[in-house]
């Protein structure tokens, strides 16, 4: 080997390494925020001790002094059980408001690109107008003009086939009634469940293996219905559908909510729709034309064409741009509070009305709705993944 052959250390020095540049940019940055953040709350601090306001959370075991409406709940409860009543209800918001969203957007979505001129144009109509109406806007007006102008009084509620008591003041339809025994239904269900997946895997299976329909949905649902069905029998029918009752203003049995939670509900589920609607229009133009042209070619309908090839695709496109949408929604359930329906945001208000300091509130409010937004984030980026394609 010669001298030139000899392998030169050109490692430049620390100072111009960008290794090292970047490392020292991100500790500058870190010292920074929490420096800032060390400064704004000791000036938080300093001037609660000044106007003699409390610094701690303490005063979450005081009483709360308000109704909760719909709910049991005592005005002698403390705060912190007022707030987790609020973040039941935001909750209760989410997790039937995300699945609505997601069907309605992506039907409104379909419906842009079908070649029936007067549905297209319609959809087309929803998306643009909706999503330009602010969503405060949309809560007051369905909550004026469909649950109190629309619906009749609670005193003269609608029960249409006896399975149902209607009013402005509450929406109730049936629930299920347990007695001793259910825990046992319960459980065999979860069983069944469980079964249901491994029959699934089973069928999945046998249709690679011989190339036969699975049907693993038809029999996964089979499989639940029999251990739910034999546990009931055996448990001597311990569990029964229960249909409300009207006593004069009182409403006896069902399931329900108050009016303004179905029009917060609706209202959010009619603007996030048209949000998405775009997002799931644009992913279907995203899908290669070839994939519907070998769709045709196999004599696929229009719905195997979308259910099959072209929605599980777009579907991969379209999911992170979603998970905004979603975060979205959750957090315009804030807007409640202009309707009186008691989500955590109005909760809290109301404890800081009635005395209890604002900045400890605030602080877990904004709290309340990052864990919420968190968790979204990371189940939904969990289902992402799984979609993705994987490159070898």
């Amino acid at each position: 080997m010669t001298a030139t052959d000899t392998p030169i250390d050109v490692r430049p020095p620390f100072w111009r390494d960008l290794r090292v540049i970047r490392l020292v940019v991100q500790l500058v940055a870190v010292v920074v925020v929490f420096g800032l953040v060390w400064i704004l709350g000791n000036n938080l601090l300093d001037e609660l001790r000044q106007r003699n306001l409390p610094t701690t959370f303490d005063f979450l075991d005081q009483p709360t002094g308000v109704n909760i409406p719909d709910s049991s709940f005592d005005p002698a409860s403390p705060i912190r059980s007022a707030l987790l009543v609020g973040i039941k209800n935001t909750f209760l918001l989410v997790i039937v408001g995300i699945p609505l969203v997601t069907v309605f957007g992506t039907l409104i979505g379909v419906a842009r690109l079908s070649t029936n001129w007067l549905v297209a144009k319609a959809a087309t109509v929803y998306v643009e107008a909706i999503r330009n109406i602010p969503p405060l806007l949309i809560i007051i007006f369905v909550f004026n003009a469909f649950i109190l102008r629309a619906l009749p009084p609670p005193t003269e509620a609608a029960t249409p086939l006896d399975w149902f008591v209607i009013s402005n003041l509450n929406i109730v339809g049936p629930s299920i009634a347990t007695t001793e025994g259910a825990g046992v239904v319960w459980f065999l269900t979860l069983i069944g469940v469980i079964a249901a997946f491994v029959v699934g895997y089973a069928r999945t299976r046998y249709s690679e293996r011989t190339g036969h329909p699975h049907h693993r949905i038809l029999w996964g649902l089979a499989v639940i219905l029999f251990f739910a069905v034999v546990g009931y029998f055996i448990m001597g029918r311990p569990v029964s559908i229960s249909f409300p009752e009207l006593d004069g203003r009182i409403i006896l049995g069902g399931f329900g909510g108050l009016g303004s939670y179905f029009a917060v509900l609706l209202a959010l589920v009619i603007y996030t729709s048209s949000h998405i609607a775009e997002i799931v229009r644009g992913s279907i133009l995203a899908v290669p034309n070839g994939q519907s042209e070998a769709s045709n070619a196999l004599a696929l309908s229009g719905f195997q064409r979308l259910r099959y090839v072209i929605l599980p695709q777009a579907y991969r496109i379209a999911l992170p741009p979603i998970i905004n949408q979603y975060l979205n929604f959750t957090k315009n359930t804030s807007l409640a509070i202009a309707i009186g329906f008691s989500e955590i945001t109005l909760i809290t208000f109301q404890a800081i009305g009635n005395g209890s300091p604002a900045p400890q509130l605030i602080l877990m409010l904004m709290g309340g709705y990052l864990i919420f937004s968190l968790t979204i984030s990371l189940i939904v980026n969990y289902i992402n993944r799984r979609l993705q394609l994987v490159g070898r």
